[in-house]
Protein backbone atom coordinates (compact mmCIF):
# COMPACT_ATOMS: atom_id res chain seq x y z
CA UNK A 1 0.00 0.00 0.00
CA UNK A 2 1.18 3.22 -0.66
CA UNK A 3 1.11 6.11 2.37
CA UNK A 4 0.87 9.56 1.71
CA UNK A 5 3.44 11.55 3.95
CA UNK A 6 3.03 15.19 3.16
CA UNK A 7 1.15 17.65 1.09
CA UNK A 8 2.79 20.81 0.11
CA UNK A 9 2.37 23.89 -1.84
CA UNK A 10 4.53 22.93 -5.13
CA UNK A 11 7.36 23.97 -6.33
CA UNK A 12 7.80 26.97 -9.31
CA UNK A 13 6.97 25.43 -12.58
CA UNK A 14 5.82 22.19 -10.95
CA UNK A 15 2.78 20.62 -13.32
CA UNK A 16 0.45 21.18 -10.26
CA UNK A 17 -0.16 23.21 -7.57
CA UNK A 18 -0.06 20.58 -4.84
CA UNK A 19 2.93 18.40 -4.17
CA UNK A 20 1.96 14.90 -2.65
CA UNK A 21 4.70 13.25 -1.50
CA UNK A 22 4.54 9.13 -0.15
CA UNK A 23 6.14 6.06 0.18
CA UNK A 24 5.20 2.52 -1.54
CA UNK A 25 4.93 -0.67 -0.77
CA UNK A 26 8.36 -1.04 -0.41
CA UNK A 27 9.26 2.08 1.40
CA UNK A 28 10.50 3.81 -1.74
CA UNK A 29 9.68 7.54 -1.66
CA UNK A 30 6.81 8.83 -4.83
CA UNK A 31 5.57 12.04 -5.47
CA UNK A 32 2.92 13.35 -7.32
CA UNK A 33 2.09 16.84 -8.71
CA UNK A 34 -1.66 17.82 -8.61
CA UNK A 35 -3.98 20.36 -8.49
CA UNK A 36 -6.57 19.12 -6.27
CA UNK A 37 -6.42 16.90 -3.03
CA UNK A 38 -9.04 14.79 -1.23
CA UNK A 39 -8.90 14.26 2.14
CA UNK A 40 -11.16 11.53 4.17
CA UNK A 41 -10.49 11.21 7.45
CA UNK A 42 -12.83 9.00 8.55
CA UNK A 43 -15.77 9.18 10.69
CA UNK A 44 -15.94 8.78 14.95
CA UNK A 45 -19.52 7.83 16.15
CA UNK A 46 -21.11 10.73 18.99
CA UNK A 47 -21.94 8.71 22.04
CA UNK A 48 -21.86 10.61 24.91
CA UNK A 49 -25.71 10.71 25.60
CA UNK A 50 -25.76 6.65 25.24
CA UNK A 51 -22.60 6.14 27.19
CA UNK A 52 -23.55 8.28 30.36
CA UNK A 53 -26.70 6.65 30.80
CA UNK A 54 -24.95 2.84 30.82
CA UNK A 55 -24.81 1.94 27.28
CA UNK A 56 -21.87 -0.52 25.91
CA UNK A 57 -20.18 0.15 23.35
CA UNK A 58 -18.64 -2.07 20.43
CA UNK A 59 -16.86 -1.97 17.12
CA UNK A 60 -15.07 1.73 16.34
CA UNK A 61 -16.45 3.04 19.98
CA UNK A 62 -19.82 2.94 18.82
CA UNK A 63 -23.03 1.83 20.99
CA UNK A 64 -23.59 -1.87 20.65
CA UNK A 65 -27.23 -2.90 19.41
CA UNK A 66 -28.26 -6.13 18.58
CA UNK A 67 -30.05 -6.77 15.32
CA UNK A 68 -33.30 -5.72 16.28
CA UNK A 69 -31.07 -1.69 17.24
CA UNK A 70 -31.83 -2.42 20.97
CA UNK A 71 -28.99 -0.77 23.35
CA UNK A 72 -29.15 -3.53 25.98
CA UNK A 73 -30.99 -0.34 28.24
CA UNK A 74 -34.67 -0.73 28.86
CA UNK A 75 -36.28 0.11 26.40
CA UNK A 76 -33.62 2.29 24.52
CA UNK A 77 -33.62 1.91 20.50
CA UNK A 78 -30.38 3.28 18.94
CA UNK A 79 -29.61 3.38 14.88
CA UNK A 80 -27.40 5.20 12.24
CA UNK A 81 -24.47 6.63 12.85
CA UNK A 82 -23.34 6.35 16.53
CA UNK A 83 -24.33 2.31 16.67
CA UNK A 84 -22.40 -0.89 15.12
CA UNK A 85 -22.81 -2.35 11.61
CA UNK A 86 -23.68 -5.84 11.44
CA UNK A 87 -22.54 -6.74 8.00
CA UNK A 88 -23.90 -10.16 5.88
CA UNK A 89 -19.66 -11.16 5.82
CA UNK A 90 -17.51 -9.51 8.44
CA UNK A 91 -20.21 -9.62 11.66
CA UNK A 92 -20.14 -6.98 13.94
CA UNK A 93 -18.27 -3.77 13.01
CA UNK A 94 -18.56 0.04 12.42
CA UNK A 95 -19.04 1.24 8.77
CA UNK A 96 -21.55 4.32 9.24
CA UNK A 97 -23.64 4.78 5.93
CA UNK A 98 -26.82 6.82 5.12
CA UNK A 99 -28.33 3.72 3.69
CA UNK A 100 -27.45 1.58 6.35
CA UNK A 101 -28.99 4.38 8.79
CA UNK A 102 -32.19 4.82 6.88
CA UNK A 103 -32.54 0.84 7.38
CA UNK A 104 -31.61 0.80 10.79
CA UNK A 105 -33.95 3.64 11.87
CA UNK A 106 -36.57 1.78 10.31
CA UNK A 107 -36.00 -1.27 12.33
CA UNK A 108 -35.36 0.61 15.50
CA UNK A 109 -38.87 2.28 15.33
CA UNK A 110 -41.03 -0.73 14.50
CA UNK A 111 -39.01 -2.45 17.45
CA UNK A 112 -40.08 0.71 19.90
CA UNK A 113 -43.97 0.53 19.15
CA UNK A 114 -43.79 -3.27 19.68
CA UNK A 115 -42.84 -4.64 16.64
CA UNK A 116 -40.21 -7.35 16.00
CA UNK A 117 -38.42 -6.09 12.95
CA UNK A 118 -35.00 -7.39 12.42
CA UNK A 119 -31.62 -5.63 10.76
CA UNK A 120 -30.68 -7.60 7.83
CA UNK A 121 -27.58 -6.50 7.74
CA UNK A 122 -25.18 -4.27 5.45
CA UNK A 123 -22.49 -5.20 2.57
CA UNK A 124 -21.07 -0.95 2.73
CA UNK A 125 -22.19 -0.69 -0.68
CA UNK A 126 -21.26 3.21 -1.72
CA UNK A 127 -20.44 4.90 -4.77
CA UNK A 128 -19.14 8.41 -5.37
CA UNK A 129 -18.82 10.94 -8.39
CA UNK A 130 -15.92 12.73 -8.62
CA UNK A 131 -16.55 15.46 -12.02
CA UNK A 132 -17.29 13.10 -14.89
CA UNK A 133 -16.18 9.61 -13.13
CA UNK A 134 -17.87 7.54 -10.88
CA UNK A 135 -16.81 5.11 -8.39
CA UNK A 136 -18.39 2.23 -6.64
CA UNK A 137 -17.66 -0.75 -4.50
CA UNK A 138 -19.57 -3.61 -2.08
CA UNK A 139 -18.34 -6.02 -0.09
CA UNK A 140 -14.93 -7.27 0.72
CA UNK A 141 -12.08 -6.74 -0.71
CA UNK A 142 -8.88 -9.22 -0.72
CA UNK A 143 -6.90 -7.53 2.70
CA UNK A 144 -11.26 -7.69 4.58
CA UNK A 145 -11.51 -11.25 3.34
CA UNK A 146 -8.73 -13.18 4.60
CA UNK A 147 -9.27 -15.01 7.57
CA UNK A 148 -12.39 -16.33 6.77
CA UNK A 149 -11.94 -17.07 2.99
CA UNK A 150 -9.37 -17.80 0.75
CA UNK A 151 -10.06 -14.09 -1.73
CA UNK A 152 -9.09 -14.05 -5.01
CA UNK A 153 -9.53 -11.38 -7.16
CA UNK A 154 -9.16 -10.05 -11.31
CA UNK A 155 -9.16 -7.16 -12.80
CA UNK A 156 -11.09 -6.44 -16.00
CA UNK A 157 -12.45 -3.73 -18.43
CA UNK A 158 -15.53 -4.96 -19.99
CA UNK A 159 -17.70 -2.18 -21.79
CA UNK A 160 -20.94 -0.83 -20.72
CA UNK A 161 -22.36 -1.49 -23.90
CA UNK A 162 -22.02 -2.90 -27.27
CA UNK A 163 -18.61 -1.71 -29.05
CA UNK A 164 -20.59 -1.52 -32.41
CA UNK A 165 -22.70 1.24 -31.17
CA UNK A 166 -21.51 4.70 -30.69
CA UNK A 167 -20.52 5.78 -27.77
CA UNK A 168 -19.06 2.58 -25.81
CA UNK A 169 -16.90 3.29 -22.74
CA UNK A 170 -15.08 0.64 -20.53
CA UNK A 171 -16.12 -0.14 -17.20
CA UNK A 172 -12.84 -0.94 -14.69
CA UNK A 173 -13.97 -3.60 -12.48
CA UNK A 174 -12.45 -5.74 -9.74
CA UNK A 175 -14.18 -9.13 -8.87
CA UNK A 176 -13.43 -10.58 -5.58
CA UNK A 177 -14.53 -14.04 -4.73
CA UNK A 178 -13.67 -16.95 -2.72
CA UNK A 179 -10.94 -19.25 -4.76
CA UNK A 180 -12.17 -22.19 -2.85
CA UNK A 181 -16.01 -22.61 -3.05
CA UNK A 182 -16.32 -19.41 -5.59
CA UNK A 183 -18.69 -17.72 -3.63
CA UNK A 184 -19.00 -13.64 -4.44
CA UNK A 185 -17.21 -11.38 -1.99
CA UNK A 186 -16.75 -8.16 -3.42
CA UNK A 187 -16.85 -6.33 -6.29
CA UNK A 188 -15.28 -2.23 -7.08
CA UNK A 189 -16.26 -0.51 -10.29
CA UNK A 190 -15.05 2.70 -11.82
CA UNK A 191 -16.04 4.26 -14.82
CA UNK A 192 -17.24 7.39 -16.68
CA UNK A 193 -20.42 9.30 -16.04
CA UNK A 194 -23.25 7.16 -18.04
CA UNK A 195 -21.75 3.70 -17.61
CA UNK A 196 -24.62 2.72 -15.26
CA UNK A 197 -21.52 1.93 -12.37
CA UNK A 198 -24.26 2.69 -9.72
CA UNK A 199 -26.93 0.24 -11.32
CA UNK A 200 -24.18 -2.02 -11.57
CA UNK A 201 -22.81 -2.45 -8.25
CA UNK A 202 -26.30 -2.72 -7.22
CA UNK A 203 -26.58 -6.31 -9.02
CA UNK A 204 -23.39 -7.37 -7.50
CA UNK A 205 -24.64 -6.30 -3.93
CA UNK A 206 -27.69 -8.12 -4.44
CA UNK A 207 -25.74 -11.02 -5.20
CA UNK A 208 -24.00 -10.99 -2.32
CA UNK A 209 -26.29 -10.62 -0.03
CA UNK A 210 -28.07 -13.62 -1.04
CA UNK A 211 -24.96 -15.86 -1.19
CA UNK A 212 -24.50 -16.28 -4.61
CA UNK A 213 -21.46 -17.57 -6.52
CA UNK A 214 -19.45 -15.70 -9.42
CA UNK A 215 -20.16 -17.82 -11.60
CA UNK A 216 -23.84 -17.78 -10.81
CA UNK A 217 -23.85 -14.03 -12.62
CA UNK A 218 -23.92 -15.82 -15.87
CA UNK A 219 -27.70 -17.03 -14.85
CA UNK A 220 -29.20 -13.90 -14.21
CA UNK A 221 -31.65 -12.31 -16.81
CA UNK A 222 -29.83 -8.89 -16.85
CA UNK A 223 -31.61 -6.15 -19.89
CA UNK A 224 -29.80 -5.94 -23.19
CA UNK A 225 -30.45 -3.44 -26.15
CA UNK A 226 -27.46 -2.33 -28.06
CA UNK A 227 -26.92 1.38 -26.75
CA UNK A 228 -27.37 0.10 -23.04
CA UNK A 229 -25.45 -2.99 -22.77
CA UNK A 230 -24.50 -6.51 -24.05
CA UNK A 231 -26.05 -9.81 -24.29
CA UNK A 232 -23.41 -10.89 -21.29
CA UNK A 233 -23.26 -7.34 -19.57
CA UNK A 234 -20.32 -5.58 -17.85
CA UNK A 235 -21.10 -7.87 -14.67
CA UNK A 236 -20.90 -11.05 -15.87
CA UNK A 237 -18.31 -10.23 -18.19
CA UNK A 238 -16.59 -8.68 -15.27
CA UNK A 239 -17.39 -12.48 -13.33
CA UNK A 240 -16.39 -14.55 -16.45
CA UNK A 241 -13.04 -12.46 -16.04
CA UNK A 242 -12.59 -14.17 -12.27
CA UNK A 243 -14.13 -17.47 -13.55
CA UNK A 244 -10.91 -17.66 -16.00
CA UNK A 245 -8.39 -16.59 -13.72
CA UNK A 246 -9.35 -18.21 -10.68
CA UNK A 247 -12.16 -21.50 -11.31
CA UNK A 248 -10.48 -22.45 -14.65
CA UNK A 249 -12.26 -25.80 -14.08
CA UNK A 250 -15.50 -24.33 -14.45
CA UNK A 251 -16.96 -24.36 -17.98
CA UNK A 252 -16.87 -21.02 -19.83
CA UNK A 253 -20.21 -20.12 -21.42
CA UNK A 254 -20.91 -19.98 -24.67
CA UNK A 255 -20.57 -16.58 -26.53
CA UNK A 256 -22.44 -16.98 -29.09
CA UNK A 257 -23.94 -14.29 -31.41
CA UNK A 258 -26.13 -11.61 -31.10
CA UNK A 259 -29.62 -12.67 -30.87
CA UNK A 260 -31.62 -11.46 -34.50
CA UNK A 261 -34.08 -8.41 -34.02
CA UNK A 262 -37.10 -9.60 -34.10
CA UNK A 263 -39.60 -8.42 -36.67
CA UNK A 264 -41.82 -5.48 -36.64
CA UNK A 265 -44.72 -7.70 -37.57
Amino acid sequence: ATTVRAIRRAPAGAQGRLRVEATDADARPVSWDVDLVLVSVGVRPETALLTAAGAATGAGGAVAVDEGMRTGLPDVFAAGDCVVTHHRLLGVTYLPLGTTAHKQGRVAGENAVGGLARYAGSLGTQVVKVFDVVAARTGLRDHEAAGRWSPATAASAPDDHKAYYPGAHPIAARVTGDAGTGRLLGAQLVGRLGTEVAKRIDVFAAAIHHGMTVAALDELDLSYTPPLGSPWDAVQLAGQAWGRAHRPDLPAPAAGPDPPPRSAG
